[in-house]
């Protein structure tokens, strides 16, 4: 349970609505209907911190085109899967 607990208590942030001064606004939204900002994507502010922006900018563009049908929220990876390389492994 102590990995529970843990990820509870982390501070979430949405790394797809920063704010001007580089920091981040809380994660979550009051209504999807109500609201100016988009689908958020949230991840623990250490992760946030620790991503390129490439890669806040590929989970967010990722999550947001995944939608949410049905009314639940929709879990998309924070990192994409990399992809195989055929320069070393294929026919010349």
């Amino acid at each position: 349970m102590g990995d529970l607990k843990k990820w509870v208590n982390q501070k979430w942030v949405d790394i797809g609505a920063p704010k001007k001064d580089g920091k981040y606004q809380p994660c979550g939204r009051k209504s999807s209907t109500g609201s100016k900002r988009k689908y958020p994507k949230c991840v623990p502010l250490a992760k946030a911190t620790r991503m390129t922006k490439g890669q806040k900018a590929s989970a967010v563009k990722r999550k947001r085109a995944a939608g949410n049908p049905g009314g639940k929220p929709t879990n998309v990876s924070t990192f994409a899967k990399k992809r195989k390389s055929m320069a070393f492994g294929g026919r010349v």
